[in-house]
């Protein structure tokens, strides 16, 4: 079944970017990180896992143009997955910031 997963690539110096790609999965079954690293890899993000439960990656490398790639929805045409973008700014508001970030 195929999974079209739109994410954001948030870059250093340039406004983020919403793209989208496509994956495959087997019918009842959800995408896995597994299955979003080689997806990234194909479309030039050399990326690993930064939090599993967000679904947002980073560079593998220091030195490439982008931050973080976050993962904002995956439809397989049945059950989607959106992020909640209220829940996020509450959290974002409630955690310390790190530097650098």
């Amino acid at each position: 079944m195929e999974c079209i997963v739109r994410f954001q690539v948030i870059y250093k110096n340039e406004e983020p970017k919403n793209l989208r790609g496509l994956i495959m999965v087997g019918d009842k079954q959800e995408a896995s990180t597994d299955q979003l690293i080689p997806m990234f890899k194909k479309i030039g993000f050399d990326v690993m896992v930064e939090n599993k439960d967000d679904l947002t990656f980073k560079p593998v490398r220091s030195d490439e143009p982008y931050t973080r790639i976050r993962v904002t929805e995956l439809d397989t045409g049945e059950e989607v997955y959106r992020e909640d973008a209220n829940l996020r700014q509450i959290l974002e508001n409630l955690m310390p910031r790190s530097p650098g970030l």
